[in-house]
């Protein structure tokens, strides 16, 4: 399988001076085309600021980020806003859905912006709507939907340009049990059916167990890394579980 995403000796550091801040510390890992990966951390560790990063939102102070072949920390500008409109997803915990849109012209505008024909920015609307279970919504207003539908109305979003990666930042961080269990159930399947690449953000170790690997922060360091290989969701749950407590958490951490 092809590196989608390599990460390379990352480092972040915020302040001047006596007063530093190392958000990230020489942090190095990569994602396979097709993997669903997790982030998970206390807080401070520098789960949040990896995905910055990643998603270009923030600039590392060093290292090296490279996304489908591209080196993003040579991008600038016009490139690499283009890059991020084109071969980024994101998802984020507040789905960031534009209310005077309806869904389906929210899941449109990220083909409107790069001028897709209107039959292809139908057609894949209308496919993603379908595959995330919101077809039934595509004419509603965000104000008209529940919360779950909302975030699969931006997951949505995040697919319809067939990204190289696609960026969670907490997805079900604002929802019941019942709608992340929904969500969860259609990111799998994004990953699983359509071989989506999806690195995701989490402090839940439920959501966690649905990825096929678990990396660890600590201290801006990666701490380590868990991979699920044959076993059940329940059972990769429970070792998540202990980790996060061989790293100094609680359950109230995790869940």
């Amino acid at each position: 399988m092809a590196e989608i995403l390599t990460v390379t000796d990352l480092k972040k550091v915020y302040g001047k001076g006596g007063s530093l801040t190392r958000a990230l510390d020489g942090v190095s890992l990569s994602l396979e085309a097709g993997e669903f990966v997790g982030v998970m951390g206390p807080s401070g560790s520098g789960k949040t600021t990896l995905l910055n990063c990643v998603s270009t939102i923030d600039r590392p102070s060093a290292g090296s980020i490279v996304i489908d072949g591209r080196e993003l920390t040579r991008l600038k500008g016009k490139d690499l806003a283009k890059f991020r409109r084109e071969r980024l997803g994101f998802i984020f915990q507040d789905c960031n859905l534009l209310d005077t849109l309806t869904a389906y012209e929210n899941i449109a505008l990220s083909l409107s912006i790069i001028r897709a024909p209107a039959q292809k920015i139908d057609r894949r609307v209308r496919e993603m709507a379908d595959f995330l279970g919101i077809a039934d919504c595509l004419n509603k207003y965000p104000y008209q939907m529940s919360g779950g539908q909302q975030q699969r109305c931006a997951a949505a979003r995040a697919m319809v340009t067939h990204p190289a990666l696609v960026l969670a930042d907490e997805p079900t961080g604002a929802l019941d049990s019942k709608a992340s269990s929904m969500l969860l159930g259609r990111l799998d399947a994004l990953n699983q059916e359509l071989g989506t690449t999806i690195l995701m953000v989490t402090h839940d170790a439920f959501t966690a167990s649905c990825c096929r690997r678990v990396v660890f922060l600590q201290d801006g360091q990666i701490f380590l890394e868990l991979h699920r290989g044959n076993d059940s969701r329940k059972s990769f749950f429970q070792k998540i579980i202990r980790v996060v407590t061989e790293m100094g958490g609680g359950m109230a951490d995790v869940l």
